[in-house]
């Protein structure tokens, strides 16, 4: 009886097996919009010096609240499971901008010992796009200038060769100080500051390497309208390589200047659904039915977790939970799975089973759906 019992165990799990899609199976079935990833929230972020910190927390303890995070470098998070960081971009086409900022003035003021450098090898001095949090204030990265992070990234990927694909998100920093407020004024995001950007994420990046509007749009007359037709790139295709998406939308009209629905162009804009450049759109703050109506019209759409630090000081899990519900494929934390909270409940936002993606829950295939993905 025993024996028979043992045999019936062993068909229904040899079946189980069978039914179910193989990797590569899934892997052609599914789409880029049709999976989920976790991505980290300002990926570069070292976090603010000590003795600057102290300066910050008697002048703005509030404030200081929300920047009281820090990331691993960004091997490390790949290594995690992250699949899309965030990086903060600074134009500095002359070189030397941000080279002198103003927390090792305020330490000295203070009388307090000077914070480690944050610039030994002077990359700051050179010209290109530098990462940052807020120029003068939080300007410590955990890679620097933006080519070195792209390096970084590059090096994982081809260490990883079938790796879920990687999404890159880059916020453009610029605009003039508050008045009253001394920092340095930032330079402004032209059309050749972008011609710019992309030449330098192309000087990384093959094209073998990379997914771009134009592997989207394929024959259809605008990108929204390839979006809407399923045309995503089937993940089988996806593996191993990265693609990169805007942040700030005020400035999509500049990048798309001259490169209708984003021909020619590295980024995917932030668009407003049914524009031709839309494809991916975020909408941080949900609302979550929102959120899952994009998803399954085909977009590719960016949320986040948590903010702020708010919900990881009382461990609040609700935002988190919603969003994972919606479908957003990108769902954004300052705390992925290596990196959790330091507060009582240890906040953390992760995949069930610590995997790389899964398959998304409200449009991937119904024989898939939830599927763990590596």
């Amino acid at each position: 009886m025993v024996s028979r019992k043992v045999a019936v165990l062993a068909f229904t799990l040899s079946f189980a097996a069978w039914a179910l899609p193989s990797p590569a199976q899934s892997d052609s079935q599914l789409h880029i919009n049709q999976i989920q990833v976790i991505g980290s929230h300002n990926s570069y972020h070292a976090g603010i010096a000590p003795n600057e910190m102290k300066i910050w927390l008697a002048k703005n303890p509030d404030a200081f609240k929300g920047l009281d995070y820090q990331h691993q470098p960004l091997t490390q998070q790949l290594d995690s499971g992250v699949r899309q960081i965030e990086l903060d971009i600074y134009a500095d086409s002359q070189g030397g901008k941000y080279a002198h900022p103003n927390g090792p003035h305020m330490v000295e003021a203070a009388g307090l010992p000077p914070d480690p450098p944050f610039d030994p090898d002077h990359v700051m001095d050179k010209p290109g796009f530098k990462v940052m949090h807020m120029q003068d204030i939080d300007y410590r990265s955990n890679c620097e200038p933006f080519t070195a992070c792209l390096k970084e990234v590059r090096q994982w990927s081809h260490a990883h060769p079938r790796h879920i694909p990687v999404f890159i998100l880059v916020e453009t920093k610029e605009g003039k100080p508050r008045p009253g407020v001394q920092m340095t004024v930032p330079e402004p995001f032209t059309e050749s500051t972008f011609d710019a950007l992309d030449a330098e994420i192309r000087s990384v990046f093959p094209a073998s390497e990379l997914i771009t509007p134009d592997d989207v749009r394929g024959h259809y007359e605008t990108l929204n309208q390839a979006v809407l037709a399923g045309n995503w790139p089937a993940l089988a295709h996806a593996r191993g390589k990265v693609i990169f998406l805007m942040d700030q939308r005020p400035v999509g009209p500049i990048y798309l200047a001259g490169h209708p629905s984003l021909r020619g162009r590295v980024l995917f804009t932030n668009a407003e659904p049914g524009e031709p450049d839309a494809a991916f759109i975020e909408r941080n703050d949900g609302p979550a039915a929102d959120i899952t109506a994009l998803v399954k019209k085909g977009y590719l759409i960016r949320t986040r977790t948590d903010a702020d630090t708010k919900e990881a000081r009382t461990n609040d899990t609700a935002r988190r939970d919603q969003m994972f519900a919606t479908g957003a494929q990108i769902l954004s934390t300052d705390y992925p799975v290596n990196e959790p909270a330091r507060w009582p409940g240890n906040f953390v936002v992760t995949l069930p089973g610590k995997v790389a993606a899964r398959a998304n829950p409200v449009n991937a295939p119904a024989a898939l759906e939830g599927k763990p993905l590596r």
